[in-house]
């Protein structure tokens, strides 16, 4: 099980928390299409806390955090 957690604007419609079956190849890339978000919604992208390429193979068990680019003054 993947575990994807949502911050700020991307949580709308689709809520703080989703999990996903892991499967062999899944990665960021196909997380996003799964939620229908694009790349550029995206500005960091951690696996277990660290930062990463949407690329990269995950692993079962790994928890992905997706926050959006925040604007601000």
């Amino acid at each position: 099980m993947i575990k994807v957690k949502l911050f700020a604007d991307l949580r709308e419609g689709r809520g703080k928390e989703i999990e996903f079956e892991y499967f062999e190849g899944i990665n960021g890339k196909t997380i996003l299409e799964k939620l229908k978000i694009e790349e550029n919604e995206i500005a960091v992208f951690l696996v277990n806390g660290k930062n990463k390429n949407l690329d990269e193979p995950l692993q079962d068990g790994d928890v992905i955090a997706l926050f959006p680019p925040i604007a601000g003054g």
